[in-house]
């Protein structure tokens, strides 16, 4: 198996780079990796301890050259025979975590990068466990890096905190596209690239390591959204959807989803849904239908996904179409064409969000719902959508529902109202149907 060549960029924040590489030498085998440290002009002491570690390979930049730019000299410096991981300054690693990532990657020739789950909750990357200081998280590490396949998820998209990539991709990709200097977002287009040489992205959920999330960046958060909103245009530009395509997922059906042999998708995005849907186990063939060009073309790398609804020949044991109803224009012709797509006694299932909740008609009374809700959506009580699917065919309907912590002015105006509280508190459901 090939060596690793582990890349850390500093800039400032000298105590995160001393318990970052601390955490390396203690929990890394020996022999398995080089280090290499691109500095960005740090000014806090930084320089000065890099120079005395004699485990490092370092360059020193006489600027901040950014993320993109300060990782793309590292992996110029690294052995072009070693794999290539990207490791934040201001993560701490554990027990095993190498040893499993490269486990992961080489279990599969299809696998172009793998990285860990952390302590936060981005892309759902979290853990469920927490702790109170980092003894006690290594033990928890501990006892979560065991090796265990069943445990690695297929992913679109893997936040680069901590990066681990097979050399024939880097070979192929050549650098990180420093467009995005100077840095966020620019792990979004790689994950994109990746998947687009034809490889697959796994998260590893048997290795932890721990994530301050504690950059430079963040600490001015003017400057932070400024950059943030400067490479999400660009990533647009490139890739002809939002960033926001990787956080589109149908969660809220996740919890009334049954097993199933076959499901479809409507609205399947970039295909974040059937990755974790595959992931929980439920279906054994999953398709989806996505009707923007580009996120199709993303999505059709790991699914069938087709144009629209015509172009399907075949029936499902369950359609998900998540809040898609509420951006049709023509509602019950759209349910009546699901129904024919689901096989005898197969399951539809949606999502709404509740017009008639205190949290909306308290928008109201303050004259902001124009403001807050996309004028072209169409908006729905639950028995506006109870009597939708009676009349297009449906039977046995289930509802789960969601609803959020309202402010003492909605309390009061909750209070104000004489029908069922239930009604007005809930502000969005999860319906499950059969075909009749």
């Amino acid at each position: 198996m090939r060596k690793t060549s582990i890349i850390l960029l500093t800039y400032n924040n000298l105590e995160y780079t001393k318990a970052c590489l601390e955490s390396i030498y203690t929990y890394t085998e020996e022999g398995t990796y080089e280090l290499i440290v691109i500095d960005n002009a740090s000014t806090d002491g930084t320089r000065e301890y890099l120079m005395n570690d004699s485990k490092i390979r370092v360059v020193f930049n006489k600027e901040n050259v950014g993320f993109p730019k300060g990782c793309n000299q590292g992996i110029a410096l690294a052995n072009p025979e070693n794999d290539i991981l990207l490791l934040n300054n201001d993560t701490i690693v554990t027990t095993n975590w190498l040893t499993n990532l490269k486990r992961c990657l080489y279990s599969d020739a299809k696998i172009g990068a793998v990285g860990p789950v952390c302590n936060q909750q981005e892309n759902r990357q979290g853990v469920s466990f927490s702790y109170t200081d980092l003894k006690q998280m290594q033990e928890l590490a501990l006892k979560n890096n065991r090796f265990d396949p069943e445990k690695w998820e297929e992913k679109v998209f893997l936040i680069g905190y901590c990066l681990l990539m097979k050399r024939e991709v880097i070979d192929r990709l050549k650098n990180l596209d420093e467009a995005y200097t100077p840095g966020y977002v620019e792990d979004n287009d790689l994950s994109l690239r990746i998947l687009k040489l034809g490889y697959k992205l796994i998260l590893c959920h048997d290795t932890f390591i721990h994530h301050y999330l504690g950059t430079s960046f963040r600490k001015d958060l003017s400057k932070f959204y400024l950059i943030l909103n400067k490479n999400r245009s660009y990533f647009k530009k490139k890739w002809g959807f939002q960033t926001i395509a990787f956080d589109e997922r149908k969660s809220a059906s996740y919890v009334m989803l049954e097993p199933c042999n076959c499901l479809l998708e409507v609205n399947a995005g970039i295909g974040v849904s059937l990755k974790e849907i595959l992931y929980q186990g439920h279906p054994l063939e999953v398709e989806g239908v996505e009707y923007n060009k580009r996120k199709r073309e993303i999505a059709t790398l790991s699914f069938p996904v087709y144009p629209n609804l015509k172009s399907i020949k075949k029936t499902y044991d369950t359609i998900l179409i998540g809040d898609f109803l509420e951006t049709v224009k023509h509602t019950v012709t759209f349910l009546q064409k699901i129904h024919t797509l689901l096989k005898k006694e197969g399951t539809l299932l949606l999502e709404i969000h509740n017009i008639a909740s205190i949290k909306r008609i308290t928008d109201l009374l303050q004259e902001n719902f124009y403001k807050q809700e996309n004028s072209h959506r169409n908006f729905f009580t639950l028995n506006d959508i109870k009597k939708l699917l009676l009349k297009a065919g449906y039977k046995n309907m289930e509802v789960y529902s969601w609803y959020e912590n309202l402010s003492e002015e909605e309390e009061r105006n909750l209070e104000l109202l004489k029908k069922e509280e239930s009604m007005y508190r809930y502000t969005y459901y999860t319906i499950r149907c059969k075909k009749q």
